[in-house]
């Protein structure tokens, strides 16, 4: 397991409070978990953001706070401000390092596909992390697949196909897909796919003009100017009639 630290420190600021410790380059967060109970902290968002780059999401992190022991904690989970890409926030969560977790590790692809370069195949990934369960000293930033074993457009790449480190097992199903190619269209494929695009946007369009026509019978709603003179009119029983009546 790599020693990855993080320094953190107690905070009292909530809310809206918190965009002042943001301006001044700090990161709020808590921390939950085994060992712990939960507890508000801040960390330096540049120091994060290198520790992030080392860890991921599913390496061990020793989160140090005000100076004590260090927790062993995982990034369950953060923030980020869109128009900057900062982080903003982060969930760390402590574990046991005498128990088996669960965790979700990401595969990185490497190599290069004999069917893609030579064949002109397109890679099509199925997957792009795989659910473990180990202790936590075992878990590991990522997990190689390396695709050069894809040779032709038969060849799969499978769960049970990935080199694991020891002590780790796969939670997952491992007869599930991780990657293959798929050849490339042919002329008459792609003239088929055409056509049948224009035939999609043709049909769009009909059925548009068909919701746009009045429907025959039907009785036009009556303009503004139509209901004041309506509203204006005599009621029943009130006018030259109704007099008529009366006599």
């Amino acid at each position: 397991m790599n020693n990855l630290t993080l320094e953190a420190q107690a905070r009292t600021q909530k809310g809206r409070k918190t965009n002042t410790l943001r301006a001044q380059g700090l990161v709020p967060a808590v921390v939950y978990g085994a060992d712990t109970q939960p507890q508000s902290i801040v960390i330096d968002r540049n120091q994060f953001a290198k520790m992030y780059k080392a860890a991921g999401e599913s390496s061990i992190v020793e989160l140090v706070i005000d100076g004590r022991n260090a927790l062993h904690v995982l990034i369950h989970d953060y923030q980020t401000e869109p128009l900057r890409d900062e982080v903003t926030h982060v969930d760390f969560q402590s574990v046991d390092m005498k128990k088996e977790i669960e965790a979700e590790i990401q595969l990185k692809f490497v190599g290069e596909s004999p069917a893609v370069k030579a064949l002109g195949g397109t890679l099509m990934a199925s997957l792009d992390e795989v659910k473990v369960r180990c202790l936590p000293s075992k878990l590991v930033r990522d997990i190689e697949v390396d695709i050069s074993k894809l040779v032709t457009f038969e060849d799969v790449i499978r769960l049970s196909d990935l080199t694991i480190p020891e002590g780790v097992t796969i939670v997952d199903d491992l007869h599930l897909s991780v990657a293959s190619v798929t050849a490339p269209r042919s002329e008459e494929e792609l003239k088929a796919l055409d056509e049948a695009v224009v035939e999609d946007v043709t049909a769009v369009a009909v059925e548009k003009k068909k919701e746009e026509e009045p429907v025959e019978g039907a009785q036009a709603a009556p303009d503004e100017k139509d209901k004041k003179v309506e509203k204006s009119g005599p009621k029943a029983g009130t006018g030259s009639a109704g007099k008529a009546d009366k006599k």
